[in-house]
């Protein structure tokens, strides 16, 4: 039983090692190092309301990690990943930006605005994942085979 649980250790630590080696993998950590970034600026300043933004695009980031680090992705085929990946990073983007603004227009204090520049490149991050994902939607299938213009075979 010692020898099974030993065993497993190095395949997850192998796994988690190997997956944020990949582009993906080092895009969702960044992902969520800002997010905590943030989350410690908006503690720290006077916008404290504006960190459930920070709060559930972490927890989400880390679910996303989990999920495509364990490939559970490739498990669970009644979900489209890559959509949620898309709708996932795309809304953090657009949200991002808009708290960002809204944070450096009203509050011009300091960590408000070290909150405001943290969400600029939260927001650009989140796009950029959601520009690499973006191709991944649109599969290449083969063409149907058709019939010619004159009607023969």
């Amino acid at each position: 039983m010692a020898d099974m649980e030993r065993g497993a250790a190095p395949n997850c630590w192998a796994a988690c090692t190997g997956y944020t080696r990949t582009r993906k993998g080092m895009i969702l950590i960044v992902e969520m190092i800002l997010c905590v970034v943030i989350l410690i600026c908006y503690g720290a300043s006077s916008t404290a309301g504006y960190s459930a933004l920070a709060v559930c695009e972490l927890v989400m980031a880390i679910v996303f990690f989990v999920i495509f680090m364990c490939n559970f992705h490739h498990q669970l085929n009644f979900i489209n990943w890559a959509w949620t990946d898309f709708f996932r990073a795309a809304i953090a983007a657009l949200l991002f930006l808009i708290t960002s603004l809204i944070v450096m227009i009203r509050n011009g204090h300091g960590m408000s605005i070290a909150a405001g520049v943290f969400g600029f490149l939260a927001a650009v991050l989140f796009a950029y994942d959601a520009y690499t994902v973006f191709p991944s939607l649109y599969k290449r299938h083969a063409a149907a085979p058709t019939e010619s213009p004159d009607g023969g075979v």
